[in-house]
């Protein structure tokens, strides 16, 4: 085992799959100076700008010649800097590497890695923090991954460079200094969720940097006598709706918490297949806690108003339980 930020888990997962198949390589803009994170730092170096490519500024150039590529054989991982800038690929994206595999009847395939950092840091204001999770969820053809911690980074990342399908993949912008022990073998299925504490009163379902608000919010109420289990989705496309369901059948309460809006948010479809499989389980009604439907401000004390706080969820525990 050895101790590592999310940021260098993911670029030891990359590199290592680089190594083993040289049909993997990454494109994007300023990669060979490091990436906008430093999560592709040294890696021009082992390389070269051949397989480390630094790109001119077009989110739809870089997106174009990388669903090309992918469809001639190899294993682009393509770096957005931020999700609010892969908007401007979306053409590319969606009409093209989503689709290509059902619209060639299975005589193609896309297997491309759309690495989109995502969610709110540092005040980065209403143009550089969306979490758009949803909307790829939402599309036919893509692979979805939302990874919270070092390990899963490392893991899913793989999963995901080997995945023959395109990957919508979003590491949380506020995670790139978190530091965990990652195994050089590291290997996470997609598709499958973490059972993150264990407890019998209520399901904590979340995913990405929420994750340890939730963790926090479990923790404050088990002081006061409830005890939450947290799962951590880890991919939203496909998820493991067998873990949640367990869960929920066991405690008979469901808690979704997302740092997205809240309105369309994927927390949506976990409550609604909940309510549908489960409804004679249930001992409350199923609660949601997103963002307000408004731009992520600028300033630090109004975003801190757009964020689901661990005192949130512990309130909407207590009044699930009483």
């Amino acid at each position: 085992m050895t101790v590592m930020t999310y940021a260098e888990a993911g670029k030891a997962a990359l590199a290592g799959e680089m190594r083993r198949d040289a049909t993997v390589w990454a494109l994007g803009e300023d990669l060979g100076r490091g990436g906008v994170f430093g999560q592709y730092a040294g890696l021009e170096e082992e390389f070269g700008p051949e397989r480390i490519v630094s790109t001119p500024i077009s989110e739809a150039a870089i997106m174009g010649s990388a669903v090309g590529a992918a469809l001639a054989g190899t294993r682009p991982v393509v770096e957005l800097r931020f999700a609010d800038f892969a908007l401007c690929a979306v053409d590319e994206m969606v009409n093209q590497a989503a689709k290509a595999r059902y619209m060639f009847g299975g005589q193609a395939k896309v297997p491309l890695v759309i690495r989109q950092p995502s969610g709110m840091w540092r005040s980065s204001a209403a143009q550089h923090s969306q979490s758009l999770e949803a909307w790829y969820a939402h599309i036919p053809g893509f692979v979805v991954i939302a990874p919270s911690t070092p390990a899963d980074n490392h893991g899913l990342l793989r999963a995901a460079i080997r995945c023959d399908d395109p990957v919508v993949y979003m590491e949380h912008k506020n995670l790139w200094g978190l530091e965990g022990e990652v195994s050089d073998g590291n290997e996470v299925e997609i598709g499958k969720a973490a059972i993150v504490r264990e407890g019998g009163d209520a399901t904590l379902v979340t995913w990405s940097a929420q994750r340890l608000v939730v963790e926090a919010a479990a923790a404050m109420a088990a002081e006061q006598g409830i005890e939450a289990e947290v799962i951590d989705l880890r991919s939203l496309w496909p998820w493991d709706k067998d873990t949640v369901l367990a869960s929920v059948e066991k405690t008979g309460r469901l808690l979704v918490a997302h740092e997205a809006v809240q309105v369309g948010g994927f927390g949506a479809e976990v409550a609604a297949t909940v309510a549908e499989e489960l409804t004679g389980a249930l001992k409350a009604p199923i609660r949601r806690l997103g963002a307000p439907r408004i731009p992520i401000p600028y300033a630090p004390l109004l975003e801190d108003t757009v964020r689901i706080s661990a005192d949130d969820i512990v309130r909407a525990l207590e009044e699930m339980t009483r």
